[in-house]
């Protein structure tokens, strides 16, 4: 490239509250100055959100809301106008942040694109309805992401999608995969590892074993199919507990557990640091992911890496990202989901070295999703905007 390039990986407001694109910032950030120094002088961009009424208890939600749209929208946008000059490569790593790149130079701004959701309501209006407000914000955002030199799609899958829907030209899309935390390993530490085992076991007793789901309780999650699946798995073995890890239960996930049998049943975890999150995937069953829509599956490369087995959905991007060291379901069987959870179950007990040797698929399968391999490939997307 010649002289370093400046760039400038936008990430979202820390604020907000978003783990996992708090990840892809962060590891990005890391990876790229430490494995290439000499190509890239690389910052990492996230101003202090603006409180305008958050602060005030009294308004909680609705103000949270409200400064979030009016950071995102207003205050992002011109704080970034005004550093633009200081980078010649602008790199947003969220696409519902988008809409920021109608303020930098069209053919240096690159985005990544996990999901097509924040454009539901553009691409399936009756199915998605939102407020009018709501769907200028989203089409101002796809209108940054079409504007943008590249769209680094985080699955084939997504690029699949979004050239089925003609939202951006094909020769625009890339894909680079996600990679798994470096804490995310087979290996013990002692640290995590206590430090897990004390959130989870239970009055001073003996660790339970238990189903894992990691993720958030957003409708396409099928929090609903998992706790059917868990009551169904609880017949066949009754101690089975379920260690949820990504926020409570909305309400009527809550009751909808209570109605099965299961609350008492049922460890719900708050966000974890990530070396404690690798420690309870290593202590896992296995994993299940009953999600009906995924953009990537960070949670299926992250417990294949620790040695956790894993079902997930029969979703092209599972498929993509699992291949053959994870077990399917179809979307929503919940008795064909509870069949293959048992037969994992009863194999670590009666058949280790059958449930060892899926372990260890699974860990040689995870090997090429790391943050090192992402980074070389952003690299050389770069290089390839610059040069143009």
């Amino acid at each position: 490239m010649g002289d370093r390039v400046r760039l400038a990986l936008i990430c979202d407001l820390v604020e907000e509250g978003w783990p996992s694109m708090d990840l892809v910032g962060d590891m990005l950030f890391r990876y790229l100055s430490q494995d290439f120094e000499g190509e890239l002088v690389t910052s990492q961009l996230r101003p202090i959100m603006r409180r305008r009424l958050s602060h005030l208890p009294m308004l909680s939600r609705t103000a949270l809301n409200f400064d979030r749209l009016m950071n995102r929208m207003v205050d992002y946008p011109r704080w970034l106008r005004q550093r633009s000059g200081e980078f010649d490569l602008f790199h947003i790593v969220d696409h519902s942040y988008a809409h920021l790149a109608l303020e930098l130079v069209p053919g240096r701004t690159i985005v990544t694109c996990h999901d097509l959701n924040t454009f539901r309501c553009l691409l399936e209006p009756q199915q998605e309805k939102r407020s009018a407000w709501f769907r200028a914000m989203a089409g101002r955002i796809l209108d940054g992401m079409r504007r943008c030199a590249r769209v680094v799609c985080v699955s084939a899958a997504i690029k699949d999608e979004i050239l089925r829907r003609d939202l951006v030209s094909p020769d625009r899309l890339v894909v680079v995969h996600n990679g798994a935390h470096p804490s995310c390993s087979p290996e013990p530490d002692l640290h995590a590892d206590e430090t897990a085992a004390r959130l989870l076991r239970r009055n001073g007793g003996r660790l339970p074993s238990y189903l894992l789901h990691v993720g958030s309780v957003v409708p396409r999650k099928r929090i609903d199919v998992l706790l059917h699946i868990f009551a169904e798995v609880r017949k066949a073995f009754p101690d089975i507990r379920l260690v949820r890890v990504g926020g409570p239960f909305t309400e009527q996930q809550f009751e909808l557990a209570g109605r099965l049998g299961l609350t008492d049943a049922i460890d719900v975890l708050p966000f974890l640091q990530r070396d404690v999150l690798a420690a309870v995937y290593r202590r896992a069953s296995v994993l299940l992911q009953p999600s009906e829509a995924e953009g990537f599956g960070l949670p299926v490369v992250e417990a294949l890496a620790c040695g956790c087995p894993v079902i997930a959905s029969d979703l092209p991007v599972f498929r993509e990202v699992g291949g053959g060291a994870i077990r399917f379901g179809p979307v929503g069987d919940i008795t064909n989901w509870a069949e293959i959870a048992i037969r994992i179950l009863h194999s670590q007990v009666k058949t280790p070295e059958v449930y060892e040797r899926e372990r260890c698929l699974g860990i040689r399968h995870a090997a090429r999703f790391t943050w090192n391999n992402t980074a070389a490939n952003l690299a050389g997307i770069y290089r390839e905007v610059v040069t143009n």
